[in-house]
């Protein structure tokens, strides 16, 4: 009988191109062995099975080959009457040979979404690769975590292009404030003109600019693989925060919680503090300091995005840490001096 690929991807014998997208996207991710690392072995199986029934389906000489002879004949392994022993199939000129050789699931996985796992696993290895290495401390395994969900986007009367890479960069709070300057080492696939694809390494270089929040973009057009009738992903990095032992970020203020004790919230403090860009700062604090209170810096601050002569505030919390347990002349003593 053979495999029935329809039923593989749950769609009918009159599934139109955009219907067998649908099914495959769904399946594929859903079956992908990466996704499934408890199950992988049968993941593998049905990932190839899922694979190998969209190729057939989405190419119109396989699919009506398919339609006619099934699976076995497909592949060669049960001839058409009258073919003397060989897979021969009439396309209107005469007797013609076919054969069909799935290819690999990795392949056709990487080709209709522009990378080869989703899910971080390398699919393979056929994805795009980069590292920092010597060139700073952010390493990452593979692109694809993030990328765009689909087949990417269809261009009318030109090739698709695969759907966006993306992948975080962290940067710690002293490069979002003074700016930095990243290199990214990435290997990936390039095609010559005769269709051949070879590996390249490359370094792409990103400017950080002081004053980046979380989630700003930096995107590399069509720095992805190249594939055969496909136009290379945008390679896409968002900048993310390292937490910071002494500061935290909100918009464009610092804000920052020192410990002090309640003799202390009553007669003054000063607070001394080394700013992202290593000045050391003094700030004295002559009022009474509740806990509800916030000694605001101006200017001390992170620099705006869009203009970087500005700064936000530089926020001062406290913690005050209240006394377990008073003696009878302690309290009468503190009664004295604030009554």
């Amino acid at each position: 009988m053979g495999v029935d690929y329809y039923n593989v991807l749950q769609v009918d014998r009159s599934a139109s191109e955009d219907d067998l997208k649908k099914a495959y996207r769904k399946l594929a991710m859903k079956w992908h062995p990466d996704k499934n690392p408890n199950n992988k072995k049968d993941a593998e199986a049905k990932f190839k099975q899922i694979s190998e029934a969209y190729e057939v389906l989405s190419d119109p000489q396989k699919k009506a080959v398919y339609d006619q002879y099934g699976e076995e004949g497909l592949k060669g392994n049960v001839p058409p009457p009258g073919a003397g022993g060989a897979t021969y199939f009439s396309t209107g000129d005469g007797p013609t040979s076919f054969r069909f050789n799935p290819r690999s699931a990795d392949d056709i996985f990487a080709e209709f979404f522009g990378f080869s796992s989703p899910f971080g696993g390398g699919g393979g290895g056929r994805g795009t690769r980069f590292s920092s290495g010597m060139f700073g401390d952010d390493m990452f395994a593979s692109f694809g975590g993030e990328g765009g969900g689909g087949g990417g986007s269809m261009h009318h009367g030109g090739p698709r292009k695969a759907a966006p890479i993306e992948n975080k960069l962290p940067c710690s709070l002293e490069d979002l404030y003074k700016g930095t300057t990243k290199k990214m080492r990435i290997s990936r696939e390039i095609a010559d003109v005769s269709g051949k694809t070879m590996q390249v390494e490359e370094i792409l270089t990103i400017d950080v600019k002081p004053g980046w929040k979380k989630g700003t973009k930096i995107t590399f057009p069509e720095k992805g693989n190249e594939q055969p009738g496909v136009i290379p992903a945008d390679l896409v990095f968002i900048i993310d925060e390292k937490p910071h032992p002494v500061f935290t970020r909100e918009g464009n203020d610092l804000v920052v919680t020192q410990k002090i004790s309640l003799v202390e919230a009553l007669t003054g403090y000063t607070v001394s503090l080394t700013t992202l860009d290593g000045r050391r700062l003094t700030v004295p604090v002559t009022n009474v300091i509740s806990p509800e209170y916030e000694e605001v810096v101006p200017k001390e601050g992170m620099p705006l995005q869009k203009d970087q002569t500005k700064k936000g505030n530089l926020r001062i919390k406290f913690n005050i840490k209240f006394p377990a347990r008073l003696t009878s002349e302690q309290k009468t003593g503190v009664k004295k001096l604030l009554g």
